[in-house]
């Protein structure tokens, strides 16, 4: 039982140092996410191994050693995507955004449809080829695209129209070589604002279709 003092210390320290290395507060360090997932990755790799029969510190050192390398990889790997995507999609209202452990792509569905329509404007096709591309590069990973509206009409045809919204952004994907099986569409309707529905302006943002990529592997 001797090792739980420098166990438990461990695990703090890797918690304080995780808490350090913030990305967003680094915005112009392309390394941030990487050096956040190895921190988190050996946390998580220390605590299995600790957790696992006889010999628990060696076996905590062993898996920290293992969740750094593999949650290092997946942070750089983010990094690398998330930075090709900003530099081929033409539009400034499409953003994404690099959470630590999958990326949002948010395209405003103003851009991409008319109003009450779900079919995708021609000149926005190139973008979401872009990201098609993307998602063929790098094949580990699962995708979500999720359809958004606002709260003007009834919720029973928001969530019909954020569905085929969604429906058309994937079949988009798909044409563009992703695999179907590695994407799932889901529309929520008005059910996720990220602003008020009180004004013009956060209806617009509301309005919304957000590609989500989370790494398998």
């Amino acid at each position: 039982m001797i090792f739980k003092t420098p166990l438990l210390f461990s695990a703090a320290s890797l918690l304080a140092l995780t808490a350090c290395v913030d990305p967003n507060a680094f915005p112009d360090n392309p390394n941030a996410r990487a050096q956040q997932g190895a921190l988190m990755g050996g946390l998580v790799g220390a605590a299995a191994g600790a957790s696992s029969g006889s010999d628990r510190l060696g076996k905590a050192v062993i898996g920290g050693v293992i969740g750094a390398a593999a949650g290092g990889a997946i942070g750089a790997t983010l990094d690398r995507q998330a930075a090709e995507l900003r530099g081929s999609i033409n539009n400034p209202n499409v953003t994404v955004t690099n959470h630590g452990s999958y990326l949002t792509v948010n395209m405003p569905q103003d851009l991409l449809f008319a109003v009450d329509s779900a079919s995708l404007r021609p000149d926005l096709r190139s973008d979401l080829g872009s990201v098609a591309t993307s998602l063929l590069r790098y094949p580990n990973s699962r995708i979500e695209v999720i359809g958004h509206t606002d709260n003007t009409g009834t919720a029973a045809y928001n969530y019909d129209l954020s569905q085929r919204r969604a429906n058309a952004v994937s079949g988009v994907l798909t044409q563009g070589g992703v695999p179907f099986g590695r994407i799932t569409t889901i529309g929520r309707g008005f059910d996720q604002p990220i602003a008020s529905n009180a004004t013009a302006d956060g209806r617009a943002q509301n309005r919304r279709v957000e590609i989500i990529i989370r790494p398998t592997s």
